[in-house]
């Protein structure tokens, strides 16, 4: 049950890392310091929006218009962390 254990905290790892670098990502195309018209740029920049769609999804339809700001990483990002939270303190039933 410990590998069990180490596999979702692995999950929520890459989770973490793929939300910071879209984050990242999205401030470097804004302020115009990353082109979608350069290829590797563009493929990055759409697999990660593939990937986090999923979750960002359900969190948009629930969150209020904020005028441009998108809250939706920072809740899933919460989400991970609070996850991470309740494995940890609960690790005792998976040894």
């Amino acid at each position: 049950m410990q590998s069990l254990f180490q596999i979702l905290m692995l999950l929520l790892d890459v989770v973490w890392f793929f939300i910071i670098a879209h984050v990242i990502m999205s401030w470097l195309i804004n302020f115009q310091v990353l082109n979608l018209h350069q290829q590797l740029v563009a493929q990055i920049w759409y697999g990660l929006n593939r990937i986090l769609e999923p979750l960002y999804g359900p969190v948009r339809r629930m969150l209020p218009p904020m005028s441009g700001i998108d809250l939706a990483p920072l809740v899933v990002l919460l989400g991970v962390f609070a996850l991470r939270i309740i494995l940890i303190n609960n690790a005792a039933l998976f040894y």
